[in-house]
């Protein structure tokens, strides 16, 4: 077993003890004094000596106690203080081994390794704090042993360098990027304390004309505006500095940051979607964004490993490259290039351009009503000269939205200020959902939303094909569920076949004559065989075999159940490529509202053919 850095023992006391002991200060030398000099002088310098020591033996003791360990199959880690804990996770579960350092930590010589596994909304397990070449050991480790290698002098595989963020782009990153963060927290705070400031100070409010108001209001939002950019320009060079994005294996590899230095790694095999981003500046300059998403892993969701994908779950392969490049690693991935979409209907520009017109008359009806409490009067009218704009607006949302069915792909395309063009596999599809809102039934038009492992629906991260026609949303939808059954069944068969060949086993030739091949067959392949009897009997039965065998045991319960047209039987595989699913089920439901949901559920196939490997 191997314990972490001794450096860490130190790094990590005065990590926690920092606050705890401003607070414990904080309270002896001001609250001590309330309490009538309950503590002291010399009783506020020893409670704060007790919480250091207290806190450094608590850390020494967590050193001791905390152990992990590299097998064959498992990385093991034992840990706890007061509590102990055991954990083992297969290396076939593991997505991500990803690596942080700060600039104390680079100081000091140690990292951060956090290990993500598929369906963890979590980190599964972290090693605080390690030595960084321990770091880079344990990251290429796990790689190699996921491979199935097991000769630890093995040859690395060969890294081929994808992109790398020059200067004068992460320039044109802070450029182009804007945070509100930065603005709403300064709005949030204005509006909390500017009450409080007024009911001590007077604070004289200017009058002034309309037009005075007019510049007001203008200037406020070019402030806000300059503040936003800023905010963005910053946040971006802090977080994309140095990106270098590498092919390792069967692995993409990262490494970025400025202050807070990350080292990730994103498995080929485990990629669910691939998202191409843009924004109105980007498109004029021909750059755009490549994210991907992999299956139940969301490296941005508490930010702690730097993804900068907006609680999403996504990685940025690319944060910013011109749009041919962008496309090329596309091509490259996943071998389909931009395709030509299929737009909604003409008629949805009205509804476009309605809903933003009645944004619009709200916003006139709110300032309408506040000029009749207020003082001073304001412009209430001035929204109504954006209906134009919103004219425009619905007819540029129309032309940036559509979708497209390629061979292997489903792609959708949405969005003006941030336009997404989603590429999904067919075989990573989880869910197909038809869907019809009260004003969509009203166009005649439904939404069919591909889901998929690495998608997150609740917020809309999922390929969606928006305001399509009623007839042509039924059609898409069956034909993602006709296309996910074809790609499944052959993923499986190419499964098995590549087993075979690693168990040497050659399917048979149904073309070809049995005494022929009696007669003809090779005396040393019969030797061969012969003498590796264990492989032939520890082969993984076939696909046909196995439905047999379901068939044979659930023959009695489907005399007795009645045929449903709505369900149809197949092969689906989870995000995870070691669980491959036996059933997959599409149940098709025509509610009152018009709702329609496709779903194929997926379980886990019997992996004793892992371990018989």
């Amino acid at each position: 077993m191997t314990r972490l850095s001794p450096l860490s023992v130190p790094y990590r006391a005065v990590q926690r003890s920092a606050s705890i002991v401003f607070a414990l200060a904080f309270f002896a030398f001001t609250g001590g004094t309330a309490f009538g000099g309950f503590l002291g002088g010399l009783g506020s310098v020893a409670l704060v000596g007790v919480a250091v020591v207290a806190i450094a033996g608590y850390e020494l003791a967590y050193f001791r106690r905390f152990e992990y360990e590299l097998t064959p199959d498992t990385l093991d880690i034992r840990s706890g203080v007061f509590s102990r804990r055991n954990r083992e996770i297969p290396y076939r579960r593991i997505q991500n081994v990803d690596i942080s350092r700060n600039v104390a930590q680079r100081l000091v010589g140690i990292a951060a390794v956090n290990l993500e596994t598929a369906g963890g909304g979590e980190t599964e397990g972290s090693l605080r704090f390690v030595s960084y070449e321990e770091a880079r050991r344990i990251q290429s480790e796990v790689a190699r042993l996921k491979r199935g290698g097991t000769d630890g002098d093995a040859p690395e595989p060969e890294q081929e360098l994808l992109f790398e963020l020059t200067p004068r782009e992460l320039a044109i990153v802070g450029a182009l990027s804007f945070d509100l963060r930065l603005p709403g927290l300064v709005f949030v705070f204005g509006s909390t304390a500017f009450p409080i400031v007024a009911s001590y100070v007077d604070v004289p409010v200017p009058a002034g004309s309309v037009a005075a108001a007019g510049v007001g209001v203008v200037a406020l939002g070019l402030l806000v505006a300059l503040v936003s950019w800023a905010a963005g320009f910053a946040s971006a060079v802090v977080n994309y500095y140095g990106f270098r994005l590498t092919r390792v294996g069967d692995e993409l590899q990262y490494e970025r940051g400025l202050l807070q230095r990350y080292n990730g790694s994103i498995p080929l095999d485990k990629l669910q979607t691939l998202t191409v981003e843009d924004n109105p500046l980007k498109r004029r300059f021909g750059y755009a964004t490549l994210l991907v998403e992999t299956a139940g892993y969301a490296p941005s969701s508490d930010g702690s490993n730097g993804s900068g994908g907006g609680g999403r779950g996504s990685e940025a392969a690319i944060p910013l490259a011109t749009r041919d490049r962008v496309l090329g690693l596309v091509a490259d991935l996943e071998g389909i290039e931009e395709p030509t979409f299929e737009r909604p209907p003409t008629r949805i520009r009205r509804r476009y351009a309605v809903r933003y017109s009645l944004v619009l008359g709200v916003a006139t009806l709110a300032l309408y009503g506040a000029n009749r409490f207020l003082p001073q009067e304001i412009p209430w009218f001035v929204p109504l000269a954006l209906v134009p704009v919103a004219v425009v607006a619905g007819a540029l949302q129309w032309r940036h939205r559509g979708y497209a069915l390629d061979e292997n792909h489903f792609v959708t395309r949405n969005g003006f200020w941030k336009r997404e063009m989603r590429f999904v596999p067919y075989y990573r599809v989880q869910t197909v959902i038809e869907r019809r809102t009260i004003f969509q039934r009203r166009w005649r038009v439904s939404t069919v939303t591909a889901d998929t492992a690495g998608s997150i629906s609740l917020v809309g991260g999922d390929a969606t094909a928006v305001d399509i026609e009623v007839a042509d949303a039924a059609e898409l939808r069956e034909t993602l569920n006709d296309r996910l059954r074809e790609a499944l069944s052959a993923r499986r068969e190419a499964r098995q076949q590549s087993r075979q060949a690693a168990l040497d086993i050659r399917a048979a030739e149904p073309d070809r004559d049995p005494d022929e091949s009696d007669s003809g067959s090779d005396p040393d392949t019969r030797d061969d065989v012969s003498e590796t009897p264990e492989f032939v009997e520890e082969a993984e039965p076939t696909a046909t075999e196995n439905e047999d065998e379901g068939e044979s045991e659930d023959e009695g319960e489907d005399e007795q159940e009645p045929d449903d047209p709505f369900i149809w039987g197949a092969s689906a595989e989870s995000g995870d490529d070691e669980a491959e699913s036996d059933a997959a089920s599409a149940d098709t439901e025509s509610e009152s509202d018009g709702d329609a949901t496709t779903s194929a559920d997926s379980a886990s196939d019997d992996e004793s053919s892992d371990d018989s490997r």
